[in-house]
């Protein structure tokens, strides 16, 4: 199976174009879609723990955390994983307006 996006290096986040864009957040990632389903495609895939700007997310998308051994995706406010509203436990899936966040952080 082909890679889908391009890693960059250091950050744990995969990228992915629409056109290559998978519709199934993978084992120990969490993931945002381009909209607010899960065959809209995802946008962004996280791995690596700690803080992980976000660019350009404006209005519903949805948010799918399927990391294991309970770790956690926050939504935050500054872009350096603080001021955090929201977390999403493992297993779980949730539409979220992204407009006010600037990263998210992944944690234990």
């Amino acid at each position: 199976m082909a890679a889908t996006g391009v890693m960059a290096l250091g950050t744990g986040v995969l990228a992915a174009t629409p056109a290559e864009a998978s519709t199934h957040c993978p084992s120990e990632f969490a993931c945002i879609y381009w909209g607010t389903t899960l065959d809209s495609g995802i946008r962004n895939m996280y791995r690596i723990g700690g803080a992980h700007r976000i660019y350009g997310y404006y209005g519903r998308h949805l948010v799918d955390n399927n990391q294991t051994e309970g770790w956690k995706i926050w939504l935050c406010r500054n872009r350096d994983g603080t001021n955090c509203d929201f977390a999403l436990w493992p297993d779980r899936r949730q539409v979220f307006d992204m407009t006010p966040f600037n990263s998210v952080s992944l944690e234990p």
